[in-house]
């Protein structure tokens, strides 16, 4: 089983087809960050914070995003807010770790056993999941996520499946598939485990 090299400092997607936008994000470990209050002290945390703007069907919008991943990139905080036509909104996200999340303050059962964020805004939260499985060749795991609507900020459980295909020399693949958008593509990750090639959703910018 081969693992990923530390993300970069940044990286940026052009998304495509579904809508046109660009994405921006930022990475850094919880010794970076001056007091991480979301961090126990000790705890060697990725902070990620990011940026999609785009139109979609005729719309304007914008999320920003500012994820807490625990050492295991297990997602445990997730603050998401969207900018539109119609306004500001935003939503908190929290995880225990275990697979126990609250919104807003609330418990949502409907989310047990979830371990990663998935934001319909963003082509980084497609990271996360890999980074947990370390997967060998061959292998197909299942893997729920909170996932977050752009425009209204929703959270719904996602169920969708990863399947490692061979490595195009040191990029790893996986064969994606969300059934409930009977969606399925094959994902294109570099050394670090940021995808490359999403097809119909997104390209990473060079």
């Amino acid at each position: 089983m081969s693992t990923f090299v530390p993300p970069p400092a940044t990286a940026a997607w052009a998304h495509e087809h579904a809508r046109q936008g660009f994405e921006v994000v930022y990475f850094r470990r919880s010794g970076d960050v001056r007091r991480d209050q979301h961090a126990p002290h000790g705890q060697d945390w990725l902070h990620i914070v990011g940026c999609t703007t785009a139109v979609e069907d005729g719309r304007t919008w914008t999320v920003d995003y500012d994820i807490t991943l625990d050492a295991d990139w297990v997602t445990r905080r997730a603050v998401v807010a969207c900018r539109s036509e119609a306004g500001t909104r935003s939503t908190v996200l929290q995880a225990d770790g275990t697979g126990r999340w609250r919104v807003d303050g609330a418990p949502a059962p409907h989310l047990d056993g979830c371990l990663d964020v998935d934001l319909e805004s963003s082509a980084m939260t497609n990271a996360l999941p890999v980074h947990r499985f370390r997967l060998p060749v061959g292998t197909l795991t299942a893997a729920p996520a909170a996932y977050v609507r752009a425009l209204d900020l929703s959270v719904e459980r996602l169920d969708q499946e990863y399947r490692r295909t061979a490595d195009e020399g040191a990029r790893q693949c996986y064969d994606y598939s969300a059934p409930v958008f009977d969606f399925r593509c094959r994902l294109v990750y570099d050394e670090a485990g940021l995808v490359l090639s999403y097809p119909g959703i997104a390209t990473r910018a060079a």
